[in-house]
This record gives C-alpha cells, structure tokens and sequence, in this order.
C-alpha cells in the first residue's frame, strides 16, 4: 500500500491531505493569519514557516513523515512542460527559489516536499503544474515581435475533470474535443483537442477578469497608467492580480457577496456579475473557434461555478455551442494523489525536469 502525502499551499492556506493507495484518509486546510505571512519579504521565505505547521498537523493527527511512502506537491511557476508527472530534484527546486518564472504561493509545493524528501528519503513529485504549455505555434503569436503569449492556467484540476467527465460518459480522453473554463480566483477558459491543452487564456495577462484579477485590458491604457507616477512595478502588478475584478469594482473578492448585493437590489453589482459572465462566456466562444471544430462539450468547474446564477447566465449564451456540463470546485489534493501513484505504480511515465 502506498501511503501519500499531499501538499498544496495557496496565498494564504496550505492544504494536506494523506491518501492510502486512492482512499482519503485525512485533509485539512491550514489557514495562514495575514499578518503572519507579511512578515515574510517574499513568497519562498515562507517555506519553514508552513513546513513548521504541517508537521505539527501532522503529529496532531498521529503520523510522521517516515510513514510515508510518497509525498507530492502541487507544480508552481516552472519553464514551459508538457502536461504529467514529474519527479521533484535540485533544478525544478532551484528555478522555484530563485522564482525565475515568477513567484507566486504553489512554488512552496515542491519546494517543501523535496526538503521532506531530501531528510526521510521518500520520492517526491508534482503532477501538472500551472505552466503546462502544449500550445500550437499559432497561439504564442501576439502582434508585437518580442512578446508572446504564456501558457499558464489550472491544468492540475482541468485534466482531473475532462478524465472524470470521459469516464462518465465513456469516452476516450485522447480523442476528446472540449473546452473547459476554470472559475476561481483566477479564470482561465482553455481549449483541449485530442489530449492536448492547445490554447488558454493566462487569467494573469488576459481572458476574463475574476475576483480580485483584471484580465484583458486596453493597451494604450495600461501605458499611461505606467506613466503616470502613480504605480511603481510592483504595485501596479498587484493592483492588476489582487486588487482588480470584482474587489475593483464592489469592494469584494466573494462572489456570494457580489450576488447577495444584486440581490438586494444593487443594480451597478448586477451590471457586473453579468458582465463578469459575459467575458466568460466570450471566451469560451473563442476557444471554441481555436479547435477549428465544435468541441463536444463546455465544462465549468472551480469554485465560482457553485453559483447557479453564473451557470445559468453563461449556459444561456454558450449552449448553441456545444452542451454544458458542470463539476463544481476542484479537487487538486485528488488529482494529486492519483497522479503521483499511478506514476509509481508505473502507470504513467515520470517525467524528468
């Protein structure tokens, strides 16, 4: 029996859960106090800081670390990969300290389980990181030379779903032709042809705006804000994925609250819910064209996708496209675990950084 640890930390909560073979056992969310994690000048800094708590979580609950036979991480900002399984070592944990592909919270993923790995001598893997890149040559052209288009999405929890959805309906996940638009904290609406994801919108740069995220913005725009002498790098960066989309417009980052505002009768709020919708359901419209045939289904899951009214909203305007279906949340700490047993089980191939 294998025994698995999984770790998956977000901005400000690091979730583990231990699987026996493809049985939960445990999971928990370890919230992080705000101040707590401000003290901390970087993202990476915070490494001891979570390792601290999700060793004492798991004494609280009776394990060590020597129980386990696999520990795997949820993938950060990584150079360009196709999609699988990957096992953890010094270059991928280097490239993730120095965040040379950026920085952000899911970097700390593998950086935890291959110190873990390194002391108690158990493999360590991640399983498709966000910078996933299966683009065609086609969808890295901009219209500006020496900028191109990043692949960088959800595809941990987009292939977990269209592998469900296939098993669901007995369909073949290398022959499947789809489009699937995660809505989370970040939304990114991807186009899957025949195993591959072949486009997606980076919810970073572009797409549709989110809770607390801008997407597509008016170039000229964004030029004079930068010379405006009212942002500096860094915190024009962070107004663009923190502080903009619904907390932008509402004050919010909760979409429960934005709907609660509508409502209540607060047409400006339903004015953009709607339109949050209708950039949604615009670029499902567009990744629908990049497959070059109708996709079979439209898929919604991540969090946001729990919202009836969303659902119902984008249903209405992408349902002469293909049928909708919807798988609510994401199961990352899942997809994690099976990802990492099949590849020791052999299975799957591990992937080499």
């Amino acid at each position: 029996m294998e025994k698995i640890l999984v770790i998956n930390p977000g901005s400000t909560s690091t979730k583990i859960a231990i699987y026996f073979d493809n049985s939960k056992i445990f999971e928990t969310n370890i919230a992080h106090d705000a101040a707590e994690l401000n003290k901390f000048e970087r993202i990476v800094d915070q490494c001891d800081f979570r390792k601290k708590h999700i060793l004492d979580i798991l004494e609280k609950e009776n394990y060590k670390i020597s129980d386990f036979t696999i520990i795997v991480g949820r993938g950060g900002l990584l150079k360009p990969l196709s999609a699988g399984t990957y096992r953890i070592d010094e270059n991928m944990v280097s490239d993730l300290k120095a965040c040379k592909y950026g920085e952000h919270a899911s970097n700390l993923g593998a950086i935890i389980a291959y110190d873990l790995s390194k002391t108690y001598n158990i493999p360590a893997f991640i399983a498709d990181p966000v910078s996933v890149d299966e683009f065609t040559e086609l969808a890295r052209l901009t219209g500006l030379k020496d900028i191109q288009r990043v692949s960088l999405d959800h595809p941990l929890n987009i292939r977990a779903i269209l592998r469900k959805y296939c098993e669901e309906e007995k369909k073949n996940f290398e022959n499947l032709c789809a489009v699937c638009a995660h809505l989370g904290g970040g939304i990114s609406v991807t186009a899957f042809k025949e195993g591959k994801l072949v486009d997606v919108s980076n919810p970073n740069e572009g797409g549709p705006f989110s809770t607390t995220r801008a997407g597509s913005l008016p170039s000229i725009d964004i030029v004079e804000i930068c010379y405006s002498n009212i942002y500096d790098m860094t915190s024009l960066k962070k107004l663009l994925l923190t502080q903009a989309g619904l907390v932008s417009y509402l004050g919010t980052n909760d979409l429960k609250v934005a709907i609660k505002m509508m409502d209540e009768g607060n047409s400006y709020a339903k004015d953009v819910v709607d339109a949050l919708c209708y950039q949604v359901s615009k670029e499902i419209g567009a990744m629908s064209l990049a497959l070059r045939k109708r996709p079979e289904v439209i898929i919604l899951t991540g969090g946001m996708s729990n919202s009836k009214y969303l659902v119902s909203v984008i249903k209405e305007r992408v349902s002469f496209i293909a049928p909708l279906k919807v798988y609510p949340g994401s199961d990352e700490m899942e997809a994690l675990a099976y990802a990492a047993l099949n590849a020791k089980s052999g299975k799957e191939e591990i992937k080499l950084y």
